[in-house]
């Protein structure tokens, strides 16, 4: 018998338990992972609470999509991976029996070599964090080549991927954080340009990084609070992708008007398979080649999977975090 985080309701964290069970055995087209390290997402929680718009899970079931390991068991019909290979999983939207475990079984199609200088914690890191980016930052934001783009929470989950992902392409690359530690680490990710989005006016410090111009795109994580504010940076015909909100607002649709401009949503959920492939094959070479190295912020024991999705919720994280399911 081996451990697992299970839910037994819809609700908050409370409803989380350690339990044990049998290893889950993989069906054809899949493979079994011996899980060293998952990663703590937003949409967890989300998906606990039981009202997720893409996604809800049969109760009970073990929370989690993306891990780290290696290979321990292998169905009929995988021919490209082995027992023993190191990987991290990224398997949202493919079959899976949930990643907050110390074994998981999951479609072949979601599972990918771990290149040997990252850890398995930041293999876990990979998997929603960087295909959100990915698709945020060029799927539906069209960045291109000479364009500037802002990154709000640059310093968080997803923020760090975006930064990592969109320096190096010809870009121009701005981030917020919080704190003074959150702003050197987002500089150090490739940013050339870091804002303190805790200090009134901030947002006018993009005029003069722009020459007036404001910038083309702009990934943002907290719509609820941003959103209206945004069109103070963003340029004529600009665009605005949404990763997050968490609150209705009152917006004014004429600013929308006078610049043009697109607000764009995005969700994984929504990716096809081509948008898919795309994506994973982009950031597995990012990662090969070393362009992309994900930040654990803080790693948790399995038993306080409760207190990593708590935390998650919180904006606090300088990174990713991740639970050890090595114990």
């Amino acid at each position: 018998m081996v451990r697992h985080i299970q839910a037994d309701r819809f609700g908050g964290t409370s409803a989380l338990r350690v339990a044990k069970r049998s290893r889950p055995e993989p069906a054809a087209g899949q493979v079994r992972l011996r899980v060293h390290a998952a990663g703590v997402n937003p949409a967890d929680v989300y998906i606990l609470g039981g009202s997720y718009a893409f996604y809800q899970p049969s109760i009970p079931y073990t929370p989690g999509f993306d891990a780290a390991g290696t290979v321990d068991a292998i169905g009929a019909g995988v021919t490209d991976l082995k027992i023993g290979d190191r990987v991290f999983a990224a398997p949202l939207g493919l079959r899976h029996s949930g990643s907050y475990a110390a074994y998981m079984t999951c479609d072949a199609a979601g599972v990918h070599p771990l290149p040997a200088h990252l850890s398995f914690g930041q293999g876990a890191a990979v998997g929603v964090p960087y295909l959100t980016a990915y698709r945020a930052l060029f799927q539906r934001g069209g960045l291109s080549v000479g364009e500037t783009v802002l990154i709000h929470g640059a310093s968080g989950g997803v923020g760090i991927p975006c930064v990592q992902l969109a320096s190096g392409t010809g870009v121009t690359v701005i981030g917020t954080a919080g704190s003074e530690e959150g702003r050197l680490l987002v500089a150090q990710q490739g940013a050339q340009h870091v804002l303190d989005h805790t200090k009134p006016g901030y947002l006018d410090e993009i005029a003069d990084i722009t020459d007036g111009r404001g910038v083309q795109l702009i990934i943002e994580m907290a719509a609820d609070q941003n959103l209206e504010s945004d069109f103070a940076a963003l340029a004529k015909y600009g665009r605005i992708v949404v990763v997050g909100s968490r609150a209705p607002i009152s917006f004014t649709p004429r600013l929308a008007m006078v610049a043009e401009a697109d607000i764009r949503g995005t969700a994984l959920w929504n990716m096809s398979d081509v948008d898919a492939g795309q994506a994973t094959n982009s950031v597995a070479q990012h990662l090969a080649r070393g362009s992309a190295v994900p930040v654990v912020a803080r790693s948790y024991p399995l038993e306080q999977a409760a207190d990593a999705m708590n935390d998650v919720m919180s904006n606090r994280a300088r990174g990713k975090l991740i639970l050890d399911c090595s114990q």
